[in-house]
């Protein structure tokens, strides 16, 4: 942070059983900013994660990059600034090192910076790497380290320097107080103290939101939040009752923050710089909850109260933010528990739904497997714990001792061994969707702030896990269809060795128009086939299954190539489904050493000769199919001599937005250069990952390899 000018910075390891990158230390930030991302998944569209999956640096130069590339992080930072996020390797993926820059930096990281960052990377890399070696391997603590900041350098070498600043603050007409980063009040002068009403006996150490009534609204916690993270001047203007205007100055460096108190004659302004809709969100309060019992006599002390209101919205805007990008089930389960239980302080989870008058669990965390069984499939009017009644009556409850719970449910501490309990029932439109319940190793108390936000966010989840829950059915449906149309396995057929893969396009109903076939025609022949039909929904894999199904036929009635891809073709435009297909036929003669091709505006396969030169296929291509009524397909023949490989594939493979698909093509043709002889599904393996990655392709991959052999 200092040689590169960081206002704020943090290291997150990597936890590799986990698939998470956990905060370790963080320093210039408050620990409520830092909450939301205790726990980064590692496949989470976030700064840090992408560093470490993609092994780069990432740099984002301000707020609305931030906003196009990370929304779900810009959401819950909404203030002017730059970061910069680096993977930590050596021995092996430690994690990431994140920095962040006030607004005032520009939109590019200098050479310096650059290089400042690359060094500590590589430094870090080898202590940890050095500490693993020794039998000292770091592991990630329950909670980050707070770094505290360093003194300013004047304080360090001016004579009485705290004397002399408190004279200094009090000579001025105006009031003046400090905050350390994290909103503590270190330093209130004599004027400051008189101006918010309270001596500085009673303020020095506390938080202004929570010590002075008037000052407990999240747009006021808001402003000192955007000092911190900007480092940039802010101001707002508050009422002190009954009708005392102050306007407040803020005033931040890497040590906390000094702020300016004086009488304000204009009444209430608009706050200056980047304040986010708080006031539309929800509003902590009082809510309905179940705590059945008078108070318990606690034999130990519960915990501090819950992180101030302005660091809980922001929580749960991002948590609203990361709940949309769920899909199925496990996601919303994964970031449950990766989220929502470190934002709350949670030990352990369990996501219910209801299911024919039981209580079926399809995600938890924290419990040993036979506990999990014997709490999965309970009814829900059961008396082992409340998750029930809670479901039933719509109203969460909350038990902060476990001598609360074993009074009206004596078996639920014994079995779960929990301190406290969080029963949050997922309900939409009055219907019941599932339970959260939140669990924690010690007693815990659940302040109305708390409980507010916690209940919001029962709706966020409800509302996820019902979409995940309907997504997961029409995904097992296309699934199911997809393995129909497609070739449970392919024909064994002497002299030739097959491979075949089939990847559907990024998120979504996992179905799609892309398919292939081997087709064994007699003892010394074969042929094999790749298409693409036009789409991505049922109605192409519809068609889909039709075009296979027409192509076998004719190759097995004995067509030639250009006939087979000809009778399709008229078969297509007879049915008029208003989709054009793609397809590549190659019949192989495996006893001539032949192979004829013929392509209905198909991508060229490739060739790999025994001698390892591999290239495309220069096929002279037909029309697409279902378009052109009486086309013709003109055949290209090519020697397929033993240890030659042929490679068919579909568009998605070679295709992007950003891409030249020629090169494309060549860069596929020079990973076959460097095949040998190679076992074809670890080859597969080899050109699909070169193939675009999973979040940019938006299209099907279908690929085929076929390897002559010698023949017996």
């Amino acid at each position: 942070m200092r040689r590169t000018g960081a206002s704020i910075g943090a290291f997150y390891l990597l936890v590799p059983q986990e698939q998470v990158l956990r905060l370790v230390v963080v320093g210039g930030a408050p620990p409520d900013v830092a909450a939301p991302w205790a726990r980064v998944a590692l496949a989470a569209p976030a700064p840090v994660a992408d560093a470490v999956r993609e092994n780069r640096l990432i740099w984002v130069g301000g707020q609305d990059e931030l906003a196009r590339g990370y929304p779900r992080t810009a959401v819950a930072l909404p203030y002017p600034l730059a970061l910069a996020a680096t993977p930590v390797a050596g021995d092996r993926r430690w994690g990431a090192l994140l920095l962040m820059w006030p607004g005032s930096h520009p939109p590019r990281m200098t050479r310096r910076e650059r290089g400042h960052i690359a060094s500590s990377s590589r430094r870090l890399a080898r202590l940890l790497d050095e500490a693993a070696r020794a039998g000292r391997p770091v592991t990630a603590p329950d909670e980050p380290r707070i770094l505290a900041a360093a003194p300013p350098a004047g304080l360090r070498t001016a004579p009485q320097p705290a004397l002399a600043a408190a004279d200094f603050a009090e000579r001025l007409p105006e009031g003046c107080c400090a905050l350390d980063l994290q909103g503590r009040i270190t330093f209130l002068s004599a004027r400051g103290a008189e101006l918010l009403g309270r001596g500085a006996d009673e303020l020095l150490g506390t938080l202004p939101w929570q010590a002075l009534p008037w000052l407990d609204d999240p747009v006021y916690e808001d402003r000192y939040r955007a000092a911190v993270i900007s480092r940039q001047p802010v101001s707002f203007t508050a009422c002190r009752p009954p009708d005392q205007w102050l306007d407040f100055r803020l005033y931040p460096d890497a040590s906390g923050i000094s702020v300016r108190i004086t009488p304000s004659s204009t009444g209430p302004r608009p706050t200056a710089g980047p304040t986010p809709d708080l006031t539309s969100g929800p509003t902590p309060g009082p809510t309905p909850g179940f705590t059945p019992g008078r108070e318990p006599d606690l034999h130990q002390p519960l915990p501090a109260p819950a992180p101030a209101r302005a660091g809980q919205l922001y929580q749960l805007m991002h948590l609203a933010a990361a709940l949309t990008e769920a899909v199925g089930v496990r996601d919303v389960v994964d970031l449950v528990a990766d989220q929502i239980m470190p934002a709350f302080g949670a030990h352990g989870l369990v996501l219910s739904t209801a299911e024919s008058g039981r209580l079926r669990i399809i995600g938890s965390r924290g419990y040993p497997p036979y506990i999990i069984e014997r709490l999965d499939g309970l009814p829900l009017d059961t008396r082992v714990t409340p998750a029930g009644q809670a479901l039933a009556t719509g109203v969460p409850s909350f038990f902060t001792h476990p001598d609360e719970m074993a009074r009206i449910y004596p078996e639920a501490p014994l079995i779960s061994g929990k301190q406290a309990w969080a029963f949050l029932p997922l309900i939409i439109s009055g219907r019941p969707v599932g339970i959260c319940v939140l669990t924690y190793d010690r007693p815990r108390a659940f302040p109305a702030e708390e409980r507010a936000v916690l209940t919001s966010l029962a709706g966020l989840i409800a509302q996820a896990l019902d979409r995940a829950r309907l997504y997961d059915a029409k995904h097992q449906l296309a699934h199911g269809l997809q393995e129909a149309l497609l070739p449970h396995t392919l024909p064994a057929v002497t002299g030739l060795q097959v491979a075949a893969r089939y990847l559907p396009a990024t998120r979504g109903m996992d179905i799609g128009g892309d398919f292939y076939d081997l087709i064994r025609l007699d003892a010394t022949t074969a042929a094999a086939v790749i298409g693409d039909v036009q789409g991505h929904n049922v109605s192409a894999a519809a068609l889909m299954g039709q075009v296979r199904t027409a192509v076998h036929t004719h190759a097995t009635a004995g067509a030639s190539p250009d006939e087979v891809l000809a009778r399709t073709n008229r078969l297509l435009l007879d049915l008029d489904p208003g989709l054009f297909t793609t397809c590549l036929y190659a019949h192989l003669d495996l006893t001539r050493h032949r192979a004829h091709l013929v392509s209905a505006g198909h991508p060229p396969p490739l060739l790999r000769h025994p001698d390892g030169h591999a290239h495309p296929v220069d096929v002279t291509p037909g029309p697409v199919l279902g378009i052109v009524p009486e086309a013709t397909y003109p055949v290209t023949d090519i020697p397929l001599r033993t240890g030659t490989l042929l490679a068919l594939y579909t568009d998605g493979l070679v295709e992007t937005a950003d891409t030249d698909i020629e090169q494309a093509i060549t860069d596929v043709a020079a990973h076959l250069d460097e095949a040998a002889d190679q076992d074809l599904d670890l080859l597969m393996d080899t050109i699909l990952r070169q193939a675009p990655p999973p979040h940019r392709h938006t299209d099907d991959i279908a690929l085929l390899l076929l390897r002559s052999t010698a023949t017996d």
